[in-house]
């Protein structure tokens, strides 16, 4: 398949993408922020605790 028919069959897919509303891309990138951060949150709080446990141990 050379470059251009390759393009014009780019083309023709985006025509058929659903494109979300600016309402739902922004909600959706806020549950997307909101999840990273309560995910980040607890990785950080279980390397806490696992640090202290080890600290403990070994002292």
């Amino acid at each position: 398949m050379n470059a251009k028919a390759y393009m014009e069959e780019v083309v023709k897919e985006m025509r058929k993408v659903s494109w979300p509303s600016r309402r739902e891309l922004i909600n959706n990138t806020m549950v997307t922020l909101a999840a990273t951060l309560a995910i980040s949150l607890f990785i950080y709080a279980a390397d806490w605790v696992i640090n202290q446990i080890l600290e403990f141990i070994y002292q």
